[in-house]
């Protein structure tokens, strides 16, 4: 990992112990390893982290991830969106002495993810001042996700920055549009440090209470969120069955 300055880089993964399809899910055992610890082992192949954190709730998770090497800090099991947990990390971190400018929230429940996508959010905001916020997203090959509500759909502007995110099919295909693409949206973010603090001093709006998506409040409060078309499709685990998928992958 690199160090650049008075200028850091943060990685932390949220994870909580309440999942409500999968209680426990980051120390579930998957070829050999708690699930958090493969993200966390990801994150060691990143050229841009100065670090990585775990964020959790629980003591559980706390004590098995410095088990295993990784830095952890604990926060309220109180948090309506993964975003308020990163942010109160983050202000942890700060009060002990490392104070980053950049923080790249990703997800506990992805252990395939590419370090390489990691790196590219990283970069976005390193060199365009411009961006508050980034994400990624995968181009769509499969139909049927388009009508899958726990598939989030993104549209794009011609610059790259997000125009709006839904569960539902998006955008509505009236007509022929040669040059559309679909998009799915990969749900890893990296904030600027004082955009992330000013974030969750907004309410939650009224398009992320309707959605359920918290990246809606960025976009209702005119926050601009850079979007990186990737090709890495690595699945998160949601189930019992996908977690048994991705241990059939890795071994």
């Amino acid at each position: 990992m690199t160090t650049s300055g008075k200028h850091l880089t943060l990685g932390i993964i949220p994870a909580r112990w309440a999942s409500t399809r999968f209680p426990g899910k980051p120390l579930h055992p998957i070829a050999g390893k708690p699930l958090v610890q493969h993200v966390w082992e990801r994150c060691q192949l990143c050229k841009n982290l100065d670090d990585t954190v775990i964020a959790t709730d629980d003591n559980r998770i706390f004590q098995a991830a410095t088990a295993f090497g990784a830095k952890a800090v604990m926060t309220s099991a109180n948090h309506p969106t993964g975003t308020d947990r990163i942010a109160e990390a983050a202000a942890a971190l700060t009060r002990s002495g490392q104070d980053a400018s950049y923080i790249i929230n990703i997800q506990g429940d992805e252990p395939l993810i590419d370090p390489a996508l990691i790196d590219q959010l990283a970069d976005a905001l390193h060199t365009d001042p411009g961006v508050a916020m980034a994400t990624a997203a995968n181009p769509i090959t499969d139909e049927t996700l388009v009508f899958d509500p726990n598939v989030v759909k993104c549209v794009l502007a011609l610059n790259g920055d997000a125009l709006y995110f839904s569960r539902s099919p998006l955008p509505y295909r009236r007509a022929e549009s040669p040059a559309l693409k679909l998009y799915r949206h990969k749900g890893i973010y990296a904030y600027r440090r004082d955009f992330l603090q000013q974030f969750i001093t907004w309410e939650p709006s009224p398009l992320e209470l309707a959605e359920s998506l918290e990246q809606l409040r960025a976009l209702e409060n005119n926050a601009r969120i850079k979007v990186l078309i990737t090709d890495d499709d690595s699945p998160g685990v949601d189930t019992l069955e996908q977690a048994e998928q991705i241990e059939a992958l890795l071994r």
